[in-house]
């Protein structure tokens, strides 16, 4: 028996959707840097998919990217005002890219938390089209009809987004090198070893600690400089390892570890290197943004947060 027209109309609705939603949610999260703000932005896309009038779309996934991609930017508008009432330092929600490795594009640019986090500085229509230029490969004449502005516009502003970002934009390592950087790093964090410490930071290097405002004692500025920093690895490795159980993961393309105590997850930490050195380290503890990358997590232990 035939499926009737409407139920196949619907089938493929979906299966036009489900083709298109890695590359979808790839797009959204790069705008936003939040993988529920992202998760918001692809339900209103499916139900826009749903009540268009799909017999005149002539490439779903080109439509789907653009519906997309102008939610996205509305809903980073009204982000941007929540942002600015954050409670300390603001760090994109990490995701798990060891399970979904490209994220929907065959390239981690704009995926690094620390890439992320700089492009904040950016306006709604610059990271946009960045994005879709840097991520996903798009040519300028595509970008221009997707946000609705001329080619030469669009140029402008991947230009003037890739000057924002040239002077701190991080020239990373490959995986593997950075998997490296990474595991060297954390040894010496956990042990306390200041001449360890000293030799794999940077001059100016930064530690970012992002409690959403809910996690108590954490830093609640950035701690910048290799001395500074030094000393706080140092002063936290007397207490804050015992007992926490370190589990690998890849955040946003580079190797990370979740922690936890007694099996409760309450923190992500991951590096960024630039130029043979630790130029950032994030620690992400806000509860709903560990959410993205340890499901459920459990409310943080009063022993297992940072001074």
């Amino acid at each position: 028996m035939e499926p009737e027209p409407d139920t196949a109309r619907s089938d493929e609705a979906l299966a036009a959707f489900t083709h298109a939603r890695p590359v979808l949610f790839g797009i959204a999260y790069r705008i936003l840097g939040s993988a529920a703000e992202a998760e918001d932005v692809l339900q209103e896309a499916w139900v826009r998919w749903q009540l268009c009038d799909r017999t005149a779309v002539r490439e779903p996934a080109a439509f789907l990217a653009t519906t997309t991609t102008h939610l996205a930017i509305n809903v980073l508008h009204s982000a941007r005002v929540r942002r600015e009432t954050y409670i300390g330092p603001w760090l994109p929600s990490p995701v798990d890219t060891g399970a979904d490795p490209a994220l929907g594009a065959e390239r981690d640019e704009a995926l690094h938390l620390a890439t992320l986090m700089l492009m904040e500085r950016l306006t709604p229509l610059e990271r946009a089209a960045f994005v879709l230029r840097a991520a996903f490969d798009y040519p300028y004449s595509r970008i221009a009809e997707v946000i609705e502005t001329t080619e030469q516009a669009a140029r402008q502003l991947v230009s003037r987004a890739r000057r924002h970002l040239s002077g701190e934009r991080m020239r990373t390592p490959d995986r593997e090198a950075h998997r490296g950087f990474f595991r060297v790093f954390l040894r010496a964090a956990r042990s306390g070893d200041t001449a360890a410490l000293e030799s794999l930071l940077a001059a100016d290097a930064v530690s970012v600690t992002d409690g959403g405002g809910v996690v108590r004692r954490t830093a609640r500025r950035p701690i910048r400089g290799r001395e500074k920093l030094v000393r706080f690895l140092h002063g936290v490795s007397r207490w804050f390892w015992s007992d926490v159980e370190v589990r690998p993961v890849e955040a946003n393309g580079r190797a990370g570890a979740l922690l936890a105590r007694e099996g409760r997850v309450f923190a992500l930490i991951t590096i960024e290197v630039h130029a043979g050195a630790v130029s950032h380290v994030m620690w992400v503890m806000s509860p709903d943004k560990l959410s993205a990358i340890a499901p459920d997590p459990s409310p943080v232990p009063e022993s297992a947060v940072m001074a």
